[in-house]
């Protein structure tokens, strides 16, 4: 069990993009439970980028390839062992995660009894063969929850700063929308990967048929397929077309790119993996892999596999010379996917608080709820098919003060009597650094996915900066109504004196 008493935990991250997203659940929850720890993620340097600004890590640690050798081990050790860790977590399954917590005297390691690794682990979690039998970010949970730390499920998330969503918004801005992310390397093998041919006739089925743009995403080692693909698909306007950063981001600037497109076409790969944990809808094609096991969380996402006799067989490479798993999908059903999951709808978000009602600080009866008359006006969006859907931070749920059901009641009634198409709240304290609560953009990102929201064409009213912000990253305009806290914004896009005037706005800039 783990001791929690400990206030200084190293946890061994792992090695590869996709697996590293898929910890990020099991390190929220491990905050959650210890909020007086201080939590080290030790990581290979190429993942280590994927957890900067994440709010659950107190230190990330690099181990660097001078540590590979047996001598560089001790050496990693000896610095391991100068930060007094009482305590380890082992995401990494391998013998060597082992090995450099025991070497480095941390007095509890826990991790799964795999590898022969068993007898350097003070906390040795069963394994009968366990990651092949649920979701890895289910595989990481699990180990937590084995040691006597409570691990809730929870989605992965890239914690991106305004400015690189800002800067990946610049570098695509010149391109026709809707905007499709091609990711067709992996790097586990060949059976990942879609023929390159394929991912061409989609590219062209997109410009030609979908009036949009591509980006083609990928490592240095992958900028051969790009040129294929770009060579295949015949596009004779091809700069104002398809965008080739193959080989020309780091990791940051992949994670903020993919975050900006429509939708993202990926094999299974690290990519896919960050495009879910940014939440942008996503087609997935698998063949030799598992989606049970590694496919992409949440909702909005397209899973295309076929059941072959031979798959999933896990191989990098196909021992029949022929791959019928990825010869079975066709262009037509993925480019009949990719349409589907094209965000195409437009919406107007609004804050509850001060926006569409009287701002009464922590809104806990019906005594105090004064719903602004001009919110009748908000029919006039819905006649120009904009979806009404709120949005609103309620720390105070967290903080005692407020009655979860009293606000979804409240919520409710604009959904019931106003013609809100949805209304979506955060429920946790500020201190939990959730991803959904303003202006962190998930609770948008949310409705995206369910109700097919094209953020570009759309608006956030609020009476708050962080409203302002919100709109910002995600890319929709915001209008500051002066009806609550706010009286004035660096980031707005309109200030209006209330919401008729806001509606007025939005429908003489459609």
């Amino acid at each position: 069990m783990f001791d929690k008493n400990c206030k200084n935990l190293l946890v061994r991250g792992v090695n590869w993009i996709g697996d590293a997203v898929m910890t990020m659940p099991a390190l929220r929850a491990l905050r959650k439970e210890l909020p007086d720890t201080k939590i080290s993620l030790l990581v290979k340097p190429w993942v280590a980028p994927l957890f900067e600004n994440n709010p659950f890590i107190d230190d990330i640690l690099h181990y660097e390839d001078k540590y590979s050798s047996i001598s560089g081990k001790f050496r990693l050790s000896s610095v391991l062992r100068t930060k007094n860790f009482c305590s380890s977590i082992l995401f990494q399954n391998a013998f060597d995660a082992a090995l450099i917590a025991f070497l480095s005297g941390i007095p509890q390691r826990i991790g799964y009894n795999r590898d022969l690794r068993g007898f350097l682990l003070t906390d040795s979690i069963p394994f009968n063969n366990d990651d092949r039998k649920m979701h890895h970010i289910a595989y990481y949970l699990n180990i937590l929850r084995q040691a006597g730390i409570n691990a809730e499920f929870s989605l992965p998330y890239i914690y991106l700063s305004l400015n690189e969503r800002l800067r990946a918004r610049d570098a695509l801005k010149g391109l026709k929308r809707p905007v499709v992310g091609v990711n067709p390397g992996a790097s586990y093998g060949s059976t990942k990967r879609w023929q390159p041919e394929k991912f061409a006739e989609v590219t062209r089925k997109i410009i030609s048929e979908l009036g949009g743009s591509v980006v083609i995403f990928g490592g240095q080692s992958e900028i051969e397929i790009a040129e294929e693909i770009v060579h295949e698909s015949q596009i004779s306007n091809v700069k104002s077309q398809i965008l080739t950063m193959t080989g020309k981001t780091d990791l940051r600037e992949l994670s903020a790119l993919i975050s900006e497109c429509d939708t993202l076409l990926t094999n299974d790969s690290g990519p896919m993996h960050i495009g879910y944990a940014v939440r942008t809808p996503l087609v997935a094609i698998f063949g030799s892999t598992d989606p049970e096991l590694t496919g992409p969380a949440g909702i909005g996402n397209t899973v295309i596999k076929k059941n072959t006799d031979c798959s999933p067989c896990f191989e990098r490479t196909c021992g029949r010379n022929k791959m019928d798993c990825m010869d079975a999908i066709t262009t037509n059903e993925v480019f009949d996917a990719i349409e589907r999951s094209i965000p195409k709808n437009k919406a107007v978000f609004f804050d509850r608080d001060g926006t569409l009602c009287k701002d009464a600080e922590y809104l806990n009866n019906f005594d105090n709820l004064e719903i602004f008359k001009e919110v009748s006006a908000l029919i006039h969006l819905k006649d120009k098919g904009y979806k009404l859907i709120g949005i609103s931070n309620q720390s105070g749920i967290a903080r005692g003060i407020v009655s979860e059901n009293f606000t979804r009641e409240v919520n409710r009634i604009f959904i019931e009597q106003y013609g809100f198409d949805d209304f979506y709240y955060c429920p946790h304290h500020p201190d939990e650094h959730c991803p959904c609560r303003k202006p962190e953009p998930e609770m948008l990102l949310r409705a995206r996915a369910k109700h097919g929201i094209d953020l570009k064409q759309s608006y956030v009213i609020g009476d708050k900066e962080i409203d302002m912000l919100l709109a910002k990253s995600a890319g929709a305009k915001g209008i500051l109504v002066l009806t609550g806290q706010g009286a004035e914004s660096a980031n707005a896009d309109y200030v209006a004196k209330d919401l008729n005037e806001a509606v007025k706005w939005i429908l003489g800039n459609p």
